[in-house]
């Protein structure tokens, strides 16, 4: 057993002089004031924004130099402030000065209040209006461009990371009859056949909408009023967290590093500048420094989910998990796996600074040198804990409870949970993209603790990757925060030498260290079992994943663009050419688009299914058609997708509408079969475009010189038993990387030849424009 023998390290204190323990707690005053101070600053700031004090000042210099000059044209409103001035009770026999600024201070501050919410809510009118999102950046309208400049005339310089939310629209809930209209053409290309089928569904829509629709549809109206999004908090409860599904495949998702390079092939060299980057941006989140996003340099999007991407563990429940998330103040360490032995690693010293590089990577060091020791000692069992956050979510709820409540069990949870996210250092190298892929999905022996924000997975050849729960956040987010280290990695801006080591920081000696901690687990008998199990369930799902990755290098996003379509839309043609060579006939098809140019916004559908696609592919596949028609028909469904994919980021789309209208629905008792079958149609082709350069001083991807540093972003399970799932990243115009993952169990369906059929395609395409 674990606890009968000395698993647990306790590094030597010395022993402290009074002096010195006065200093930590002055230490610890003084960082408790400067957290105080970052989150008072930022909080006033946020609340004045898009003003700022320094309108206050100028407001109050303004109004003291108006009423101690004495014009004939500022009499009439010297005459108004001194009314004001009487009203206030200022004692007698102050000065003339003194007076008019005590004044000029209450009403300046009273026209700065009105100021702030004018410009605020002129901001939120403005940043209603989508027209320029249906129109191309170099040939705007001019209505368009007025709106730019009012925009930018309006917002506040400098705002920080949060600044902007206050003035974010709320996201409005589409018409009832445009939005079933919309699913109605969406539809048509599977049930077109099915003429008895069609004519039914028809029917229960126009049914739905002279019924129930309306009530429901008021009731949605009426939270949109007082709710900052009238579907996102169920999204997230009733979607994520609801669900008792497995996290791995269904639900977490992975992200690949650099496709052909390594900054270092030293494996906690490299490791330890990727950590401590990600801190450094977790500081600037912290401070509120970190540039909110905008698209085109003037248009902000909600910043709401970096609020919990460090820190926070989903948390399971019988019935529903809720999401648990602590503050700096007790989060400072992160939870280390190395040979399934758990280690709690301080990254701030005794000062409170965050350690640097070269410190992280001699604790890291040290925590390798010392798992190699005594991993030896530890039982399968032991190390293969993490394996329970791997199955479904009800089981491994009444397990928690059962035998992590109290004891030490629950230490080395609570340690877990309280870490800022979770660190594995590998044993063993994973040559291709797949296996790596396939190691941060679900096939790592039960190596990863699902539960967390996001786990760092660090391989011996330098490589690393990233596994992250999805309840909290979207990918976008995440991506954001690795595309930061990996920009500075690309950059040179990490320190590394040119074997790969780091370089030594001359202030490390001043650093006090606490070394790592080994955390141990009490595995009884019947938690033994459940791990045993726990194992067994979760290889067998990752035995039945079949993910592959490639990169296309026929052409990129170059090529696509003059063809006159949007790549995106250009990709998703691809797709459903693919998928009826793959199957033999159409699928319901979801792309995911982000709604956070609203408020607490997270994801849209896109339904890429559509009748205009349905043509393309069929004359693209019979060869006696003439390519100036199927051009056509390409343009035409390329152009519905691109518009349909605006809507959805406009807050028009279908899907998100139709769940709150059931939620409601469900929640009045009504039994609504409509809803519930337009909303369980399986997704059998599920895809994401990735993002990529969010931050702008990411290098160009097209330079010759950051080509060989591109990262092929993630991916994800697929959605549906029969059906693939596939995720894309176009990093410039010469390549794209594609992600295919499928059930193996599943006799159709085969990821390879999915991805030797779409590679295919691309080539069909690039000789459809091609002259003759």
């Amino acid at each position: 057993m674990a606890e009968a023998r000395c698993a647990v390290h306790e590094p030597s204190v010395p022993h402290a002089s009074e002096e010195e323990y006065q200093r930590n707690i002055y230490n610890e005053w003084r960082r408790s004031l400067v957290r105080r101070f970052y989150r008072t600053r930022n909080l006033l700031y946020n609340g004045m924004w898009p003003t700022s004090i320094w309108n206050l000042a100028a407001m109050v210099v303004i109004l003291t130099i108006t009423m101690v000059t004495d014009t004939q044209l500022m009499k009439p409103v010297n005459e108004r402030l001194w009314k004001v001035q009487h009203m206030l009770y200022i004692p007698k026999g102050l000065p003339l000065v003194v007076n008019a600024v005590i004044t000029s201070c209450v009403v300046g501050f009273w026209f700065f209040l009105i100021k702030i919410y004018v410009r605020r809510y002129l901001l939120r009118g403005l940043l209603s209006y989508r027209g320029w999102m249906y129109e191309q950046p170099k040939t705007q309208s001019f209505s368009t461009l007025i709106w730019g400049i009012l925009v930018k005339l309006i917002s506040g310089y400098s705002p920080k990371l949060y600044s902007c939310q206050s003035s974010l629209a709320r996201m409005p809930v589409p018409a009832l009859r445009d939005t079933l209209s919309k699913l109605l053409d969406s539809l048509e290309p599977l049930y077109g056949e099915d003429i008895g089928k069609w004519n039914k569904l028809k029917q229960d829509a126009a049914d739905f909408e002279r019924g129930y629709g309306p009530k429901l549809q008021r009731i949605l109206v009426l939270k949109s009023w007082w709710c900052n999004n009238y579907v996102t908090d169920w999204w997230e409860k009733y979607v994520y967290l609801s669900s008792r599904g497995p996290l791995p495949i269904n639900s977490n998702y992975y992200i690949l590093d650099q496709e052909h390079w390594t900054p270092s092939p030293i494996q906690t060299a490299r490791i330890s500048s990727t950590v401590y980057n990600l801190l450094k941006f977790k500081q600037l989140r912290d401070r509120e420094t970190l540039k909110p996003l905008l698209i085109r340099n003037t248009i902000p999007v909600c910043m709401a989910q970096y609020e919990k991407m460090f820190s926070t563990t989903r948390i399971p429940g019988e019935e529903c998990d809720t999401l648990l998330t602590h503050n700096s103040t007790v989060s400072k360490h992160i939870a280390v796996f190395r040979k399934g032995v758990l280690y709690r690693c301080e990254m701030y010293d005794k000062n409170g600074r965050l350690l640097t590089p070269t410190l992280i990577q001699k604790q890291l060091d040290w925590i390798i040198n010392d798992a190699d020791k005594h991993a030896d000692s530890y039982s399968r069992e032991e190390k293969t804990v993490p394996s329970l956050t791997g199955q479904e979510r009800a089981k491994w709820c009444k397990i928690r409870d059962r035998h992590f409540s109290e004891g030490v069990n629950r230490e080395t949870m609570d340690m877990i949970e309280k870490a800022m996210f979770c660190l594995t250092l590998e044993t063993e190298i994973y040559e291709t993209m797949s296996e790596r892929g396939q190691y941060l999905l679900c096939k790592n022996d039960g190596k990863l603790w699902y539960d967390k924000c996001f786990n760092l997975v660090s391989f011996p050849d330098g490589r690393m990757g990233c596994n992250s729960e999805h309840s909290y956040a979207d990918a976008p987010i995440i991506a954001h925060l690795l595309e930061y280290n990996y920009t500075a990695e690309a950059l040179g801006h990490c320190g590394f030498q040119k074997d790969g080591s780091l370089t030594p920081d001359p202030e490390d000696s001043q650093y006090i260290l606490s070394l790592p901690t080994r955390h141990i687990w009490e595995i009884t008998p019947d938690l033994r079992t459940a791990i045993v199990e726990a194992g067994k369930f979760c290889q067998m799902n990752a035995d039945d994943l079949d993910l592959c990755l490639r990169e296309l290098t026929v052409y990129g996003k170059g090529f696509m663009k003059s063809c006159k379509v949007s790549p995106d839309a250009f990709i998703q043609m691809a797709l459903q050419v693919t998928y009826f060579k793959n199957a033999g006939k159409f699928a319901l098809t979801y792309e995911s688009s982000m709604t956070r140019l609203y408020l607490q916004g997270r994801t849209e559908t896109v339904r890429s299914l559509s009748s205009d696609s349905v043509a393309f592919v069929k004359a693209f596949l019979d060869k006696s058609v003439p390519k100036a028609t199927t051009i056509n028909l390409l343009r035409r469904a390329c152009n519905r997708h691109q518009d349909a994919y605006r809507d959805a980021m406009s807050g028009q789309g279908i899907d998100r509408h139709l769940f709150a209208l059931y939620v409601i629905s469900k929640g009045m008792g009504y039994d609504c079969e409509f809803l519930k079958e337009a909303l369980t149609i399986p997704w059998t082709l599920s895809t994401s475009q990735q993002p990529q350069q969010q931050i702008a001083t990411s290098p160009d991807c097209n330079l010759p010189q950051y080509r060989h540093a591109l990262c092929p972003g993630g991916g994800f399970g697929p959605v549906s038993d029969d059906g693939y799932g596939v995720s894309y990243m176009i990093p410039g115009d010469h390549k794209v990387f594609f992600h295919v993952s499928s059930k193996r169990s599943t006799p159709g369906t085969d990821s390879v030849k999915f991805m030797d059929q779409l590679f295919e395609t691309f080539v069909e395409l690039k000789e459809l424009f091609s002259k003759d």
